[in-house]
């Protein structure tokens, strides 16, 4: 595993390979980053993965300053996956150059985690599309755990015709079933039996909705899920998967989204 601090070095390493697998994350790697790893290793094309906290995507200077990291034990992870390359950027190294994409930032953005932190997703876009600008890859692997940035990222490369394809991974669970998330390292034992609870209930929850449309009421849903231990609901979706709106009709395809706090730590899920 080759390790580059500044995208000119790393360029001129890749400059002749064909096809790049490109894994963007912010460290605090978990289980769901080395599954979309081993993914895109199965593509037998070289691997890159970038760790980088991006601060233009934090509403909040405490939750970027809080953020988990740990980046030896990240390294080491690599190490054993080995992959080919893993890019350390700074900031200056990737914000110093103009970009040749306008960013696209699609209607959807304004729903579920839009609402909530604002200017979330166009620094999450801006970011992405840097990377894509400097690597290159031909294909870049998100997680479906964070679906709404996954399908504003791909609209933001089918808008601007780059030549980049989206390989979504599925959302990848510990066995108490919360989803794998960096930010799990900030909850203690007792906080993680509070987000399993709200798993199951939301998985029940689901089931009664395909039964009967009605039972989706979002004042008593809220209820339930502060009596469970989260402290606070940014918001309880439901929401048609194909239009990406709110869904209304019994037949459509759809997923509960949710963001909640348990204490000062903000956990997302889909189901």
């Amino acid at each position: 595993m080759k390790i580059f601090k500044n995208k000119l070095s790393l360029q001129k390493e890749i400059s002749k390979e064909n096809y790049i697998s490109f894994v963007p994350t912010m460290g605090g790697l978990h289980k769901g980053h080395l599954s979309l790893i081993k993914k895109a290793k199965n593509y037998k094309y070289k691997t890159c993965v970038s760790i980088f906290v991006n601060p233009n995507q934090f509403n909040k200077k405490s939750d970027y300053q809080n953020y988990p990291r740990n980046l030896k034990s990240d390294i080491k992870e690599l190490r054993k996956l080995k992959i080919n390359y893993l890019y350390l950027p700074t900031y200056k190294d990737i914000y110093s150059f103009k970009t040749n994409n306008k960013i696209y930032v699609d209607k959807f953005s304004k729903q579920l985690c839009g609402k909530f932190r604002k200017g979330h997703f166009e620094g999450v876009l801006n970011v992405v599309n840097r990377f894509l600008e400097i690597i290159k890859p031909k294909y870049i692997y998100l997680g479906l755990k964070d679906f709404q940035q996954l399908t504003l990222i791909d609209r933001h490369i089918s808008k601007n015709k780059i030549k980049t394809k989206v390989i979504k991974g599925k959302t990848i669970r510990e066995k108490n079933g919360v989803a794998c998330s960096t930010r799990n390292l900030n909850l203690n034992a007792k906080q993680l039996l509070i987000a399993s609870s709200i798993y199951n209930y939301l998985l029940n929850l689901k089931v009664k909705i395909r039964k009967n449309f009605k039972s989706f009421k979002k004042n008593v849903i809220k209820k339930d899920l502060i009596s469970l231990g989260a402290t606070k609901i940014d918001y309880i979706e439901n929401v048609d998967l194909k239009i990406s709106q709110k869904r209304n009709k019994k037949k459509k395809k759809f997923k509960l989204f949710i963001a909640y706090y348990i204490k000062n730590t903000r956990l997302i899920d889909n189901i």
